[in-house]
């Protein structure tokens, strides 16, 4: 049997994934309709030749977070901007987390998303020579390289990669 939402009337916080470069007018849209929400935002520089132009981008790319009660869950979808919405099962955690993530975007230091990856994890990497080369993370202290396979050699290679150039396979 699938899983049963709870009858709840508090509100619940939800994990809204919005459609692509949807947050900002989500946002908008959970604050007309005064739900509790947050939209993690971060200032980001871009150069254009001599000039500098500064704007805020979201943390965390297609991800809005909002606290709903289930009889207005269905004004979330309105406007065609939501993908869909998961509730978080751990709230007290999420809680702490989200404070978390509110500390570092109001503390003006520079943050960007680091994958968590641990050893083992197979990842493929995106741009540059080695596009769509494979492997799996050797060191999960310092998960800024993979391992490829010679599997008829029982050997691997250790190839030091930016981090952000490793995307976790499923």
């Amino acid at each position: 049997m699938g899983k049963h939402l709870p009858d709840f009337a508090e509100p619940r916080w939800f994990v809204c994934h919005t459609k692509p470069r949807c947050e900002k007018k989500f946002d908008e849209l959970l604050a007309r309709e005064s739900f509790d929400h947050y939209l993690p935002l971060i200032e980001s520089v871009r150069r254009y030749g001599t000039q500098k132009k500064i704007f805020t981008k979201p943390l965390f790319p297609g991800y809005v977070f909002a606290q709903i009660t289930p009889d207005r869950k269905t004004r979330i979808y309105q406007g065609n901007l939501l993908v869909r919405a998961l509730m978080v099962e751990n709230e007290p955690v999420f809680l702490r987390q989200l404070a978390d993530v509110k500390a570092v975007c109001a503390s003006g230091f520079e943050a960007a998303l680091h994958p968590l990856v641990r050893k083992g994890t197979r990842v493929r990497v995106s741009g540059g020579p080695l596009n769509g080369l494979e492997g799996y993370v050797d060191d999960p202290a310092n998960p800024r390289g993979i391992v490829v396979s010679v599997d008829v050699l029982q050997q691997g290679l250790l190839v030091r990669l930016p981090l952000e150039s490793l995307h976790p396979l499923p």
